[in-house]
């Protein structure tokens, strides 16, 4: 396969791409591509009170989807720095006044392979203290609030379907298998 042209639709926040490909027997298709660069995510959990702090946003393709109010995850954002570990370490202060320990690496992928070129970098992080209380976020189109989850609730919300961003399911399941014991009674 060859990519024969590319077509910048939109540059903005993200870049929308329209991409021809021509195949081996010289066929060519269209594909779409949302193009946003390198992004990381961080679960920050505190092991002696078993907790761990999300952020509740408005999400508009998720409000679009499912017209669900918001999501409940972990904190990501878009890595502006040469380590993806300090763009974790950023997001976790601007967005819930966290400042975390040492960054566990969990994984990194392709959140979706077929559409986007974002690759993820996953971390779970211990912190101390509390998270900010109010908004969060430096943009002006966020509005964030953190949330203090016990550990054993958030496996629960998991476990009933309830907590649906994919990065955070993998980020509270690594943390469900590497340290079971904080999730026991």
């Amino acid at each position: 396969m060859e990519i024969t042209h590319i077509e910048t639709v939109h540059s903005g926040w993200a870049k929308f791409l329209i991409a021809t490909v021509r195949l081996a027997d010289g066929r060519t298709f269209r594909r779409e591509i949302e193009d946003h660069g390198i992004a990381a995510c961080v679960l920050p959990y505190d092991p002696d009170r078993r907790t761990a702090v999300l952020v509740r946003q408005f999400r508009l393709p998720v409000y679009y989807a499912a017209r669900a109010p918001h999501t409940l995850e972990a904190i990501a954002g878009i890595v502006d720095e040469a380590d993806p570990a300090e763009a974790a370490r950023r997001e976790a202060r601007e967005e819930a006044g966290l400042e975390i320990g040492v960054l566990e690496p969990v994984a990194q992928g392709w959140t979706m392979p077929g559409v986007s070129t974002e690759r993820m970098h996953l971390y779970l992080a211990t912190y101390h203290g509390r998270a900010r209380e109010g908004r969060g976020g430096v943009d002006e189109d966020e509005d964030i609030t953190a949330v203090e989850l016990d550990l054993r609730e958030l496996a629960r919300l998991a476990d009933a379907g309830e907590l649906v961003d994919i990065k955070t399911l993998v980020l509270l399941q690594t943390l469900r298998l590497r340290r079971p014991e904080l999730f026991l009674k």
